[in-house]
């Protein structure tokens, strides 16, 4: 039996023709060829610009590079940043310095400037001057006493060249008139004592200055516990007492400038330490410096500040922080030996400024020390070092 077969090519798979198959196949490869190429020729691109490194026992490219610096030897001027509380220089307390009594009047404000001896408040002295007219009084009395004494003194002794008044009648009479003429200079000591507590019961500044405080108002009565009453800076001098830590304190030498910036303000001032504190806190390991300020404005005892203190200067070579580690043993740098080793040295910290910390010693500034990522590293390791200036 013959079956007859017929082929049809229209037929597609999914609806495609044999020829659209070979077409499709076709572009596949050439998009896979694309591919192919471009991923080798990135590969060639990121390796070809590689030196080949020269071969040796342990392969060079499994040295890591660090960065070193030679760091010589400069001079540096280090400074100390520290808090304080402004304060008077010389702040003087004025009270009752004698009997006291009830406030007439007050002179005088916060913030006025007064002169030495100048009146700051008024004592109702009423009573006071009544006392010192009587004292007044009291010494015309013992005089005209004295004047009697001396008199009937020189009677007696026109009478005694004639026999009627004996040799004690004299004395007798001459021991009145000197005690006559005593009482009149004790009614006279006792008349310029009450006249000096009279002018104490005014209350009067002890030098120029500037008023602080004032504690005191009229009708109030007051006596010699009545405490403080006014606060006066001698001559408006301020200081800044600055609470630095023992270490830098001892590097603070007297006479050192700094500059002071009260809070609340960007202004700063000119300052001089004149005094530093002979103790120290115990609890929290500071001491004061006194810094010295003109008057101004703008600085108010009790005030906080913050204060920028030169330290001096020192010639030593000078590192980033980013080079000095440290660990139990104290502070250290890596440097790079003659064959390229990482070697440990221990140094001793410095001045510490803006522009780096200064290496007291440990270093002489011709070595190659590590500047960054020392962390990374172990001694004896292998390194290969790039200069910090070709960077």
């Amino acid at each position: 039996m013959n079956y007859e077969t017929k082929v049809d090519l229209s037929d597609t798979e999914n609806g495609m023709t044999l020829d659209e198959q070979a077409a499709r196949r076709k572009r596949m490869w050439i998009v896979l060829a694309i591919v192919l190429g471009g991923a080798l020729i990135a590969a060639l691109m990121l390796t070809g610009g590689e030196e080949e490194a020269p071969f040796s026992g342990e392969g060079r490219e499994t040295v890591p590079a660090v960065t070193v610096v030679s760091p010589g030897a400069g001079t540096l001027e280090g400074m100390i940043n520290a808090t304080g509380t402004l304060a008077a220089r010389r702040e003087m307390p004025v009270g009752v310095t004698g009997e006291g009594g009830r406030v007439v009047s007050v002179a005088v404000e916060p913030g006025d400037w007064v002169s030495a001896g100048q009146v700051l408040a008024v004592i109702d002295r009423s009573v006071q001057t009544q006392q010192a007219n009587a004292q007044e009084a009291q010494i015309e009395v013992a005089q005209a006493d004295a004047n009697l004494a001396q008199a009937n003194l020189d009677r007696a002794l026109q009478l005694v060249e004639r026999g009627f008044i004996s040799q004690a009648d004299i004395d007798r009479l001459t021991a009145t008139r000197d005690a006559a003429v005593a009482r009149v200079s004790v009614a006279r000591a006792q008349l310029a004592e009450r006249r000096a507590r009279n002018a104490q019961l005014n209350i009067v500044a002890p030098a120029a200055g500037l008023v602080l405080t004032r504690e005191v108002e009229p009708g109030q009565t007051v006596s010699a516990g009545s405490g403080v009453l006014f606060s006066i800076a001698r001559g408006g001098e301020m200081e800044l007492l600055a609470q630095i830590g023992e270490a830098e304190l001892a590097e603070i030498s007297v006479g050192a400038t700094g500059q002071v910036t009260p809070v609340g303000t960007d202004e700063t001032f000119a300052c001089q330490v004149w005094q530093k504190s002979p103790v120290i806190n115990q609890q929290t390991r500071q001491g004061t410096a006194r810094c010295a300020l003109p008057y101004n404005a703008a600085l108010r005892p009790g005030g906080f500040a913050s204060i920028e203190l030169s330290s001096g200067t020192v010639v030593a070579p000078r590192l980033p922080e980013s080079a000095i580690l440290s660990d139990d043993a104290g502070s250290y740098v890596f440097i790079v030996d003659s064959e390229n080793h990482i070697v440990r040295r221990p140094v001793e910290l410095g001045i510490i400024s803006d522009n780096g910390i200064a290496i007291a010693s440990g270093l002489q500034g011709s070595e190659r020390v590590v500047l960054r990522a020392g962390g990374f590293l172990t001694e004896g390791e292998e390194v290969r070092p790039v200069s910090a200036e070709a960077n």
